[in-house]
């Protein structure tokens, strides 16, 4: 009776049939490993194979992923078996015993291009063994059918994707070990990522040229630069070079005037000064200073007694506001004025 109610339970029949699909599929599988290594090899020239294995042999522990990129081109009339690719989570055996790898991943897509048919495989391998010493391991070798739609008997066979063989490294290692010796010579120096620094010092060495660049168009003398040029640095380089004697003083104006006529497109005094700064605004901030030369002027070339503010030097207070001119004639703010303290030693 109790194995009367057993057998007619409907839950034990669910249970039952359940095991024997899953049995069945585990046979099949199984029946088609084996079936795919007795077919034979597809002929010559029929399929090109083009593969990409890991970029390493050594080094890989438990959980690592390995991925292979493989390139099958099929000539026609034979087709690939889409049954055959390797299968998801089926765990291959050698020798009666688990690899310890296992297929986590596998993207299969084609394209036809008339008398070939190119097929895209990428296949993901994860590691899942580990030992206390460096153990051997290998992606299998795969198999993949091969069909000749043309064939009366519709002739099958086989493909062979070589196994790629790699070294699985223990995650602790026992006892005392000596890292000069223990470091394989395959693996190769143990490199830095310095890329964040490449590009730190990229930065910098740009901001340090710019700061050179603008430090040389507010200093420089030669016009190796738009706008260095005027002639007002002109003027500049020519009063650099007098004596602070009369003669050498006269030049410095006349170098002065000149400057600023061509600036101005006219003969430039004291009474068409404003019309000037209203032209040309960059130059307001050296009123001032302007007014002063012409006082210098006057006395230089009409009135010898005439008293000026240019100091007791006045090719350097000249030098000075050239210089300032200059800055002015290149769009910089000129520096700050220190001809007051030089005024206020003593006039002449």
């Amino acid at each position: 009776m109790a194995i009367n109610r057993i057998v007619n339970n409907p839950m034990m029949k669910l249970t039952t049939q359940f095991f024997l699909a899953l049995l069945l599929s585990l046979s099949a599988l199984v029946a088609h490993a084996l079936d795919a290594q007795l077919l034979p090899d597809v002929k010559d020239g029929v399929v090109t194979m083009q593969i990409q294995d890991p970029e390493r042999a050594v080094g890989y522990v438990v959980g690592d992923v390995l991925t292979r990129h493989v390139i099958l081109s099929i000539k026609k009339p034979y087709k690939l078996i889409d049954e055959s690719l390797p299968i998801i989570g089926y765990e291959k055996r050698y020798r009666g015993q688990t690899l310890g790898i296992d297929l986590s991943d596998s993207r299969h897509t084609f394209k036809d291009n008339g008398d070939t048919v190119v097929h895209d495989l990428t296949w993901s391998y994860q590691v899942f063994t580990n030992k206390t010493v460096v153990k051997h391991g290998a992606l299998p070798t795969e198999y993949v059918n091969i069909i000749n739609l043309n064939s009366k008997g519709k002739e099958v066979g086989k493909f062979r994707v070589p196994s790629f063989e790699f070294s699985i490294s223990p995650i602790a290692v026992f006892g005392q070990i000596r890292i000069e010796e223990d470091i394989s010579k395959f693996r190769g120096p143990l490199l830095l990522n310095n890329k964040v620094l490449k590009q730190r010092l990229n930065i910098m060495l740009t901001i340090m040229g710019l700061s050179l660049l603008g430090l040389l168009y507010m200093l420089g003398k030669h016009a190796w630069l738009p706008r260095m040029g005027g002639p007002f640095a002109r003027a500049y380089r020519n009063i650099r070079k007098q004596d602070n004697t009369p003669a050498g003083i006269q030049n410095g104006v006349s170098s002065m005037h000149g400057a600023l006529n061509i600036t101005a497109g006219i003969s430039l005094f004291n009474g068409n000064l404003d019309a000037f700064l209203t032209k040309k605004p960059a130059f307001k901030a050296i009123k001032t200073e302007l007014e002063q030369f012409f006082g210098l002027s006057k006395q230089v070339f009409f009135e010898p007694n005439a008293q000026h503010q240019a100091g007791n030097d006045p090719i350097a207070w000249l030098a000075q506001l050239c210089r300032r001119c200059r800055d002015c004639e290149r769009g910089l703010v000129p520096d700050a004025n220190t001809s007051d303290t030089k005024t206020a030693e003593g006039k002449v």
